[in-house]
């Protein structure tokens, strides 16, 4: 089977449980093929929790969630040796982060002190923990979701925090047929989860990335990239732009997007496909933009047309 084959079936099948949203999944399921970490932003019922859990289903991996809260500690999620008074000695007990597949629900309703737990893990796959490195599960991934920064009891995650997500994504309000049929099907307990099927083994999986690094990307690409790049950095809309890692965050992406569609190369038209999910969060807008994220990804947008090759 072509593994755009299975991707497709991946794709149909996390639809099942979120319903009229495939170009989100799509672009979820590319930042995981690509060894990113997503970050998902909406308000509250939008279903963040739910792409989460399928996810998960159709890769089959192991997973746990840590709700976020405000008195969460760190070793609430890295865990904590603990004294054993039989044989005087410490053993330690590991947190929930020792996971294929940690879903951090909520992020911004903890403390700085604890999100910040969580840079070592998603940078570098290993944890510190009283003075001993830890490695981590390969694959390791961390979806996360928050609730809107407007929202009462939240802590904004800093740029550095950010920075880690190769993804960020919105889900929005559904479609209205979308939103019909999810009434129409829906039965008993809206807590009940059916888990999906897993379509995509962990040999596929290392078949997908080891495509992925295989893509090839034209100087004529590169240009293109650059002067992308280069125009975060230099407009006037923008405060600050795209960093040397935010350029390959965009690169591997548009790398995977293209390996999604049966693509041995890059195409200027994959590398507009990911970039407001990949550039959205990086970018810090400055003068009329301030505070409208959404409205300079727009203009970036625009302008993607006017700098292509």
């Amino acid at each position: 089977m072509q593994l755009q084959e299975v991707i497709d079936q991946a794709v149909a099948e996390v639809g099942t449980a979120l319903l009229g949203k495939e170009p989100q999944i799509r672009l979820a399921l590319c930042c995981l093929f690509a060894r990113g970490h997503l970050l998902i932003e909406d308000l509250p019922g939008m279903g963040k929790t739910t792409l989460s859990h399928a996810l998960a289903d159709v890769l089959g991996i192991s997973w746990k969630r840590v709700q976020f809260t405000s008195d969460l500690l760190p070793a609430d999620i890295l865990g904590v040796s603990v004294y054993n008074r039989n044989d005087a000695s410490f053993s330690f007990h590991p947190g929930p982060i020792f996971t294929q597949l940690l879903l951090a629900d909520e992020i911004n309703r903890t403390t700085p002190r604890t999100q910040s737990a969580l840079l070592e893990a998603m940078a570098e796959g290993q944890v510190t923990i009283e003075g001993e490195t830890r490695q981590l599960s390969d694959p390791f991934f961390v979806i996360a979701t928050q609730n809107p920064v407007h929202q009462s009891g939240t802590y904004p995650l800093p740029e550095s925090q950010l920075d880690r997500f190769l993804m960020r994504l919105e889900l929005g309000y559904p479609h209205p047929a979308a939103e019909r049929e999810m009434f129409q099907l829906q039965r008993g307990d809206m807590r009940d989860r059916v888990a999906l099927r897993q379509l995509i083994s962990a040999q596929q999986l290392q078949h997908i990335r080891e495509a992925v690094s295989e893509v090839h990307a034209s100087d004529n690409l590169l240009d293109y990239l650059q002067r992308l790049i280069a125009y975060t950095r230099n407009s006037p809309e923008f405060e600050v732009g795209l960093s040397p890692r935010g350029g390959l965050a965009l690169l591997d992406c548009a790398r995977t997007w293209a390996v999604m569609h049966s693509r041995g190369h890059v195409v200027p038209e994959d590398l507009q496909m990911v970039l407001p999910a990949v550039a959205g969060h990086r970018l810090v807008p400055s003068g009329d933009y301030a505070g409208d994220g959404k409205a300079l990804v727009t203009l970036l947008q625009r302008n993607v047309d006017v700098i292509r090759p």
